[in-house]
């Protein structure tokens, strides 16, 4: 299996044209696809949600000769690899690591980061897609069984693998708009809102934008942005990992969850 297959294999699940439409369309920025080729026969695959030294530790260990990333591995184009700017990238290069990131077609993608974070939280259908695309969507409402915030924000702890999150509000948990990654914008809260959501859940807030959604009566739960994503790229990964002719492994970072 060389690079090109490993891609299709990802494609098939999560398209990569989702990424482009989700660009074109929202005036997002990514970077998804194949970011280092080698140009080696693969021997072994490691999925992590970052690339990091970490990760390329682990790789090594594990015989893995190419990391599947969800963020993009690159993401702004680099003026020079070195150890002090580009350092997890320039072990890869040493090491002879390839790297594929699948980033905004695999958040928006069916089955994807986002669907699972719906799942996560108690969701099962979608009531209304914040921004829909050809195959893929991102941003859901969706009602989830009742219970107090206190009870859900226990729940999403135990069942994101996190003890790091930030609750605000007291009104009892129905109907939910969630987003992972990055996806706490006003944009957000207008459709929670339109949505008759009484609590927004995402990661990577500011703080006029939570006292914005507090202050329109929406409880907010923040989970860490590793732990919100992390959840659907294990599962992604799993998918992947049973069409592979490889070996594959998955590295969890525990500082970040």
């Amino acid at each position: 299996m060389r690079s090109k297959e490993l891609y299709e294999l990802i494609d098939g699940l999560a398209p990569f044209a989702l990424s482009a439409e989700y660009v074109a369309r929202f005036g997002a920025r990514d970077n998804s696809g194949i970011i280092v080729d080698l140009g080696e026969e693969i021997a072994g695959v490691l999925f992590s949600l970052d690339l990091s030294l970490a990760a390329v530790a682990e790789a090594k260990r594990a015989g893995a000769n190419c990391i599947v990333t969800h963020h993009p591995a690159i993401w702004d184009a680099p003026r020079r690899i070195t150890p002090e700017d580009t350092p997890a990238l320039q072990r890869c290069l040493r090491e002879g690591i390839s790297v594929i990131s699948a980033h905004l077609n695999l958040d928006a993608a069916e089955g994807g980061i986002d669907e699972w974070m719906m799942r996560g939280l108690g969701g099962k259908t979608p009531l209304a897609c914040m921004e829909q695309l050809q195959g893929g969507a991102y941003g859901r409402v969706y009602d989830v069984p009742p219970a107090s915030l206190g009870e859900f924000a226990a729940r999403a702890r135990e069942t994101f693998g996190t003890a790091r999150t930030v609750v605000y509000g007291d009104r009892p948990v129905r109907r939910v708009a969630s987003f992972c990654g990055a996806g706490f914008g006003t944009d957000a809260i207008l459709f929670a809102l339109r949505q008759g959501a009484d609590t927004l859940v995402s990661s990577d807030q500011k703080h006029h934008l939570v006292a914005e959604a507090v202050e329109r009566g929406l409880n907010v739960l923040l989970l860490t942005h590793y732990a919100a994503e992390n959840y659907g790229f294990l599962r992604f990964a799993a998918r992947a990992a049973a069409g592979l002719r490889v070996p594959a492994t998955v590295f969890t970072d525990p500082r970040l969850m």
